[in-house]
């Protein structure tokens, strides 16, 4: 019987979803009787701030939102934007006759459908509903087969969210008093952070190695003219080939693999050769006249096999390498598609495919390649994700036919996307691609005696299969992709070949790239931390927390990362442990199974080990200590004794030549020497400098420069001292004040300052510039109806002003010169409307790959930023004008789109209704301005202490850090 004839017979039925998009699919498949509605993601969470607890809560459970002395009860509330939600879901679910929980189904979904259930108070029949994919038949069949709700799976999530709880809590207020306010720890942020500083570390420790080898040219004395043509229109057999100096009187050539990071040789058995320069060019020398054969033709079979259908990480890694994707970006745009009705769920585990995803991508195999590309059975992919939730199935096109890219009507970035997935999950249902590998050995004997062998190696695809509809990019962008053919002559052991050429080669290793967010996410799922669906959130914090940035793709960490991971590895060592990190999500994927308990399971993790307390997988959080016998307790001993933990020292690291790099509080520094002693030095460094790059020689020439205050001479009008100093906005000049001039108070006197002219700088500027400026604004003089007209300097440079009335000026250099003529005469023209000229752009990176447009930097008000002409993306800390790459600048505007058009502030919507809220409300103050006088003068204090009270909890609270999870 269908759920609809169901339905009229047995009343109406309230389905709840989470998302507004999956609310309006799932409602065309179920028809008339079913009303489906959106609880819009989580209605109830761990409060954000003091403020949001109630008042009968006091204490540790005010600050962390938990009870952790009573079973670690969290106190859930509401959230202030969901409640009007509630209380419709709470209409509708009055007015039927059952509910269905229609959640995701892993563990957040499960605990939004209890939070649902909790929330609500149901008083029909309460059914849990699932399915792995959004169709017509699966939707049915839930409604028909509804379970009940997981209540192992509800404790795992909310374990976990505790677990972040206290994590982020408790850590993020010791890098407070420690290193800096306002910064957060995470249990994965503060891992991933780590392990971008770890390849920084490696970068800063690398030594590079220099190594020499030879290629060779030889010729088969054939034309390769008249050849058989390949599928790709080549010649099937080339008159020449490359090969490569691979050995010397039977020693190995070293390469690059053949050294470590200290740049010497890993072997020193005598095995490998180290050519130098000068050996590498004796040796070309000698082997000019050498006559050369085929020694050896070896091949073997070659057979790729199509990659599995896109989950979450792949995906992301695999938009990062061909789109220029941010992971953040590609989940927003993903989001957008799965909400339209374009794809499947995108956070997934999953590699799996439903029969009916399977039908349409082999029925699309045989339209769109031939029978000859379809295998003879399905292809199924086993999940390689540890402890995956098979909730959803893999990233796919949705529906029981999928539509073309063409067919979508889709643009921009959201086309590209759908087309990277609709190709890869059409390649999953098709044949192996098929070939041959061959490797080619050709050696000859130098005149000096000394045997040299050269080796090529070659590839072709006799059937591309796959590959004709999809390749998978690669991390490294000099790797050679899967359908990339390499062919080399047909020749035989035996065959005489001549050296056209024999050139040098010189090569230097280099130090182990940086992460790209790709590469990240990759290392992450690798070492099995945190959750695959989290990592564009995580990512997204760690560069909005500053303590990452980009240049270009690659994830840079600041000098501040270092401090905090400093801290982190020498007094929490195991919470940033990587093995310790994925034996947490073990525990936690215990406790989902029912394997474990979530209460012992937190007792050990935030108070220790204690007596009575045993749970199976509690080990591995208990020893929450640094690892090396300082601490045997749990957190809360961790973060309450910080008696060790010196501030300066964990902040502090040496460059060398006695200089050391110090991360203050208003940013990164160099010093060489103790403070206010002789001979001390000091400068600032810049906060976008790659940590690598910080040399002993770049630290000389930094302190090598003027820096400090620079003393001017005096006043001869006042007789206070002018400094020129260097501040946080710019360089500027300043007075010093007689002692015991008041500062603060009605009495109180400003020293006049003054910015520094563009064409000025600190080591050129004189006492007459520094009084000239500090002069400013300067009287022009009057107008005729007597109004002052003045010369000043402001925000967005030099300006004339009279009355309210502000006239931009050219250049600095008039706010001295102009005189009242010339500015009369500025004022005398009408006054320009809209924007100013458009300045020319600062440079060109080329035509975006969305919107076809050029891509250029210019220079705006609040500073650089790029575009196409159509959408706008300012620069990022570490990104400058003249480092920025063509494919750093796609991105930002690939990341703007997707977050889509900037939503209008509250305060523009908020005046448009003050003109018919205030003739109200003139009305309601005359009505009871006698009552309230009388109870004002009792109320007011009252209230002004408990607001104060009030805002003191929430802003200390809100510093601290939300769950990543």
């Amino acid at each position: 019987m269908s759920p609809t004839s169901e339905t009229a017979q047995g009343g109406r039925r309230l389905v709840i979803v989470e998302s507004p998009a999956k609310a309006k699919t799932i409602k065309g498949y179920l028809g008339p009787g079913y009303v489906v509605e959106a609880s819009v993601g989580h209605i109830r969470d761990l409060p954000n701030g003091a403020a949001e607890v109630p008042d009968e809560y006091t204490g540790e459970v005010r600050r962390l939102g938990v009870d952790v002395e009573h079973d670690f009860q969290p106190i859930y509330v509401v959230n202030a934007d969901k409640k009007a939600q509630v209380r419709k879901l709470k209409q509708l679910l009055a007015e039927s006759d059952e509910l269905f929980l229609a959640t995701d189904e892993d563990r957040e979904g499960e605990a939004i459908a209890w939070h649902l259930q909790e929330v609500l108070r149901p008083k029909v029949p309460v059914h849990r509903m699932v399915f792995h994919e959004i169709t017509k038949d699966a939707i049915r069949a839930a409604v028909a087969n509804p379970r009940e709700l997981n209540q192992r799976m509800v404790d795992a999530q909310e374990t976990r969210r505790i677990l972040d709880r206290l994590y982020g809590y408790e850590v993020s207020p010791v890098l407070w008093k420690k290193v800096m306010p306002k910064l957060s720890a995470g249990r994965v942020q503060s891992v991933a952070t780590r392990l971008v500083v770890e390849r920084e570390r490696e970068r800063i420790a690398f030594r590079s190695a220099e190594y020499w080898d030879l290629t060779g040219t030889f010729a088969t004395g054939r034309s390769g003219e008249g050849s058989p043509r390949t599928e790709s229109g080549g010649a099937s057999d080339p008159s020449t080939l490359t090969a490569r100096l691979s050995a010397v009187d039977g020693r190995r050539i070293a390469q690059g693999r053949d050294f470590g990071p200290d740049g010497q040789l890993k072997s020193a058995s005598g095995q490998t050769l180290h050519l130098d320069e000068t050996n590498a060019r004796a040796l070309a020398a000698a082997l000019a006249d050498s006559a050369f054969a085929v020694r050896s033709v070896e091949s073997k079979p070659y057979r790729r096999s199509p990659y599995a259908p896109f989950r979450t990480t792949t995906l992301q890694q695999e938009a990062s390498r061909k789109l220029g994707f941010g992971a953040k970006a590609t989940m927003q745009v993903a989001q957008k598609l799965y909400e339209n009705g374009f794809i499947t769920y995108m956070r997934t585990d999953s590699t799996t495919l439903s029969e009916t995803a399977v039908a349409a991508a082999r029925a699309q195999v045989t339209q769109l390649y031939g029978a000859n590309y379809l295998p003879d059975k399905p292809r199924t992919y086993a999940g390689k994700v540890k402890n995956a939730q098979e909730a959803h199935e893999a990233i796919r096109p949705s529906g029981d036919r999928f539509r073309t890219p063409a067919e979508t009507g889709l643009t921009g970035d959201q086309f590209r996307l759908y087309e990277l997935i609709w190709k890869r999950t059409v390649a999953s249902q098709m044949k192996d691609a098929v070939g041959n590998s061959v490797t080619v050995k050709i050696g000859g004997r130098a005149s000096d005696g000394r045997d040299a062998e050269f080796s090529a190696s070659g590839k072709t695809i006799t059937f591309h299969g796959f590959m004709k509809a999809y390749v998978e990019g690669a991390d490294d962008p000099n790797a050679e992709l899967d359908d990339r053919e390499r062919r080399l002559p047909q020749v035989t052991e035996g065959d005489a070949l001549s050296a056209d050429e024999v050139s040098v080669d010189g090569h230097a290793t280099k130090p182990p790239a940086r992460y790209t967010e790709a590469s990240l996410v990759k290392e992450l799922e690798e070492r099995e931390i945190g959750r695959p669906s989290t990592y564009a959130s995580i990512i997204g914090t760690i560069l909005d927390r500053g303590y990452v940035f980009k240049k270009g793709t690659a994830l840079v960490p600041s000098f501040l990362s270092f401090a905090v991971v400093n801290l982190l590895e020498k007094h929490f060592g195991r919470l940033v442990d990587y093995d310790f990190t994925a034996r947490m999500e073990d525990d936690l994927d215990r406790i989902a199974r029912g394997e474990a308990q979530s209460v012992p399971w937190l007792k050990r993790f935030y108070f220790g080990a204690q007596d009575g307390d045993g749970a199976a997988g509690a080990g591995a959080a208990s020893d929450a200590g640094n690892g090396d016998g300082d601490h045997l307790g749990g957190l809360k001993e961790l973060v309450t004794d910080l008696g060790a933990i010196d501030a300066r020292e964990i902040s502090s690291f040496p460059v060398g030549n006695d200089i050391k790099l110090r991360v203050g509080r208003y940013g990164p520094y160099i010093e060489r020497g103790e403070k206010d002693a002789e001979g001390h030095q000091r400068a600032d460094v810049p906060e976008d400098l790659a940590p690598d790059e910080l040399s002993v020689e770049y630290a000389e020439e930094l302190l090598a420069k003027p820096s400090g205050d620079f003393e001017l001479g005096t006043d001869p009008v006042s007789g206070n001292q002018i400094i020129a100093k260097d501040g946080r906005y710019g360089p500027y000049v300043t007075e010093v004040l007689p002692e015991g001039t008041p500062k603060t108070g009605k009495n109180a006197v400003k020293p006049r300052t003054a910015s520094l002219f563009k064409s000025m700088s600190l080591d050129t500027v004189t006492l007459a510039d520094a009084l000239k400026l500090m002069s400013l604004p300067r009287v022009v003089g009057e107008d005729a109806e007597g109004v002052e007209i003045t010369a000043q300097n402001g925000r967005y440079g030099p300006y004339l002003k009279k009355g309210t009335d502000s006239r931009s000026l050219t250049s600095e250099d008039q706010l001295f010169d102009i005189t009242l003529e010339e500015a009369l005469a500025i004022y005398a023209q009408p006054k320009q409307r809209g924007r100013a000229a458009a300045k020319p752009p600062l440079k060109e990176l080329g035509t975006d790959p969305v919107s076809g447009a050029p891509v250029v930097v210019k220079d705006g008000r609040f500073g650089a930023y790029v575009t196409d002409g159509e959408t706008n993306a300012t620069l990022r800390t570490g990104d400058s004008v003249e480092d920025i790459t063509p494919e750093r600048g796609y991105e930002l505007l690939a990341e703007k789109r997707a977050k889509g058009p900037a939503k209008k502030t509250a305060k523009k919507a908020a005046a448009k209704k003050a003109p018919a809220k205030k003739a109200a409300g003139a009305a309601k103050k005359t009505a009871a301005k006698k009552t309230t006088a009388k109870t004002t003068a009792k109320t007011t204090a009252k209230t002004t202490a408990k607001k104060a009270a009030v805002k003191k909890a929430a802003g200390a609270a809100k510093k601290a850090v939300a769950s990543e999870d």
